[in-house]
């Protein structure tokens, strides 16, 4: 993958970096795929935050970590607070910290830079560019988006992403809400039309599953070629009366008619540039 297209500085490279001593704020998704990460990078959880006690517990339980749900008994001699929490929560649970050390991190992509300073006495983004499902016994490949408030604290979260991913990229507010943007429509427009597809499959007594194959394919055909190369289909063939045949299997479905003409437009519009 070729991140310095983007206009990002990257590295390739794992680095032997010191165990650093991690404070994780949050138990959701990304609180719980980050943890395992960096627990398995030989980075030391020193504790779980989260409001709901029991779900703190579980997670500070898979990393041999201690919870915690109330700010007086935070520890304040970490090296990293990783706030891995909602966009909404992180200027609330900003304003409860007073580090007087340490370097405080925010994992969104949309919430800026800033918001965390005055929180600790460095402050930055660790952001990682993917879809996180605590419930998947698998890690997925993760690449890291960082900034930070200084240039000392940006090369240390460089090199804390270094231990647990070989992508790793420095992108400003703007960037990331760019690249953020993208990844929605690569991603979640993407697995709204499967759920969609899947509910239409069951209506007409048919397996979703059996489109699967198709599924990985157009996924593993992205990353040899240009989506705009590899495309296939009856929009771009101005196959009509395939097209004309569809869409009367949609009459009863306006959402889906819908959603089927706007994308044969867009797909005859991008074809014929």
């Amino acid at each position: 993958m070729t991140w310095a297209k983007f206009g990002f500085k990257t590295k390739h490279r794992k680095v032997e970096l010191r165990s650093m001593r991690i404070v994780i704020i949050g138990t959701g998704n990304t609180a719980s795929i980050l943890g395992r990460k960096l627990r398995n990078a030989g980075h030391h959880i020193v504790q779980v935050f989260g409001r709901d006690a029991a779900a703190a517990s579980a997670l500070a339980y898979e990393l041999d970590s201690v919870s915690v749900n109330h700010w007086t008994i935070v520890d304040r001699s970490a090296d990293l607070y990783l706030l891995a929490i909602s966009d909404l929560a992180i200027e609330e649970v900003r304003r409860e910290l007073d580090l007087p050390a340490g370097t405080v991190v925010h994992t969104a992509a949309s919430v800026p830079l800033d918001t965390l300073r005055g929180a600790a006495p460095h402050w930055g983004v660790f952001y990682p560019l993917q879809s996180l499902r605590k419930s998947s016994e698998r890690l997925p490949d993760i690449p890291v988006l960082i900034d930070a408030g200084d240039a000392l604290t940006l090369h240390q979260l460089e090199e804390l992403a270094q231990t647990i991913t070989s992508q790793v990229a420095t992108a400003d507010d703007a960037a990331r809400l760019r690249l953020h943007l993208a990844a929605v429509f690569c991603n979640n427009f993407v697995n709204h039309i499967y759920a969609l597809m899947e509910d239409w499959c069951r209506r007409q007594d048919l397996d979703f599953r059996m489109l699967l194959p198709l599924i990985r394919e157009t996924a593993e055909r992205v990353q040899e070629l240009p989506p705009r190369e590899s495309q296939t289909g009856p929009a771009l063939r101005h196959d009509d009366v395939t097209i004309e045949r569809h869409r009367r299997l949609l009459a009863g479905e306006p959402r889906l008619l819908s959603l089927y003409d706007l994308f044969t437009q867009s797909i005859q519009e991008k074809s014929s540039v």
